[in-house]
């Protein structure tokens, strides 16, 4: 298996399922938040090759919400 795929099993069981026709992978998604929280830069401040920064700012938000940051960064 490639290092991307176990990445994505490990943390397949703490993040929601994904629906439709999603661009930006859970793993992916995860690597931006970190982007932001590591500058401390804000959302429009997100480089743009990582894509939309509302995007990933309302998928965040929607995870923060219902615990599933907290409990991804716990494990």
């Amino acid at each position: 298996m490639e290092p991307r795929q176990e990445q994505d099993e490990e943390i397949k069981p703490s993040l929601p399922g994904q629906r439709g026709q999603v661009k930006l992978s859970n793993r992916k998604l995860l690597n931006r938040i970190w982007s932001v929280a590591e500058r401390g830069c804000k959302w429009r401040g997100l480089p743009s090759k990582f894509g939309n920064w509302h995007t990933i700012y309302r998928r965040m938000n929607r995870r923060a919400k219902t615990g599933v940051l907290n409990g991804r960064f716990e494990a």
